[in-house]
């Protein structure tokens, strides 16, 4: 057996997705979402990160066709929605023990920190993860400025 070292700043950081989760499972993920009343069944997870050009948006859709997945992007909101489909038939005599996955209709909407290209935004969808590149206006761009 080997020893870990407790770090506790990995508790935390551990203890505040919980709490993240648990806040939106309860709320939703936004305001936007539930004034808009779309029946919500499961919310895939999602990664937003910035580099000097461009935001990436990076979501787990696991077992989803990329037909049944819209994008859209309006004043500086991006939204993804879908429908993941049950493929199993429920037939009489079948029992299920657990049942974890999620499956219905979803929507994610996200405000962005920075202005982007709405005209050259691309997405691409393999191995389940759905990956949206947002380029940034010239103006959001960090310009380093020389010391003379």
């Amino acid at each position: 057996m080997a020893l870990v070292r407790w770090n506790p700043t990995r508790e935390l950081g551990t203890l505040q997705d919980e709490f993240n989760r648990l806040v939106e499972r309860f709320f939703g993920p936004s305001m936007l979402e539930a004034a808009e009343e779309l029946p919500v069944s499961w919310y895939p997870s999602v990664d937003i990160t910035e580099t000097r050009d461009k935001l990436v948006v990076m979501a787990e859709l696991p077992g989803m066709k990329k037909e049944d997945i819209h994008i859209t992007y309006k004043d500086g909101f991006l939204t993804i929605e879908g429908e993941r489909k049950r493929e199993v038939e429920e037939k009489e005599g079948v029992n299920f023990h657990r049942v974890e996955r999620h499956y219905g209709k979803f929507r994610r909407t996200f405000q962005l920190p920075v202005a982007v290209k709405g005209d050259q935004i691309e997405a691409t969808y393999k191995d389940g993860i759905l990956t949206i590149t947002l380029p940034k206006v010239e103006e959001a761009r960090v310009k380093e400025i020389p010391v003379k």
